[in-house]
């Protein structure tokens, strides 16, 4: 028997997004929409010198999924490059329809009921992706104020 997609954990996660109020003066920014139901997540990042993430704001306006993917993601997000972000959210996308492993994100395995049902995998996908438009649109933006 499959575990329940609404299970407490994936409920208490929702309720803990860090990281929960956008950045003053973003490095990148990016917001995700879910076509199916709505849920929209806004991801904004600053760099270090290093091009790791050093601050990261996020707006949730998404449902139970979403808001515990978006948790996951604040929690983990600090101090990943814009190719870890991708890498992750390439691998999230790959486990959720069953072609990959899950991805080396902490915590990632509370999500693992929601891979039977696909119509959810959009809104889960969302903070991953958004994360990463923005890390890579930020170290765009570091790379055209050194030349």
């Amino acid at each position: 028997m499959s575990a329940p997609l609404y299970n407490t954990d994936i409920l208490r996660l929702a309720a803990s997004i860090p990281h929960h109020q956008r950045l003053a003066a973003p490095h990148g920014s990016a917001e995700r929409r879910s076509p199916v139901c709505g849920s929209r997540v806004t991801v904004d990042v600053a760099l270090d010198e290093a091009g790791c993430v050093a601050e990261v704001g996020l707006l949730v306006r998404a449902c139970a999924l979403g808001q515990a993917s978006s948790a996951l993601l604040g929690a983990a997000v600090l101090g990943r490059t814009p190719a870890e972000l991708a890498a992750s959210r390439d691998a999230l996308a790959a486990w959720l329809s069953g072609d990959g492993d899950a991805p080396e994100w902490p915590g990632v395995a509370v999500l693992t009921p929601a891979r039977d049902y696909p119509a959810r995998h959009a809104s889960i996908r969302l903070a991953f992706e958004a994360a990463a438009e923005a890390a890579e649109q930020a170290a765009g933006q570091a790379g055209r104020a050194r030349d």
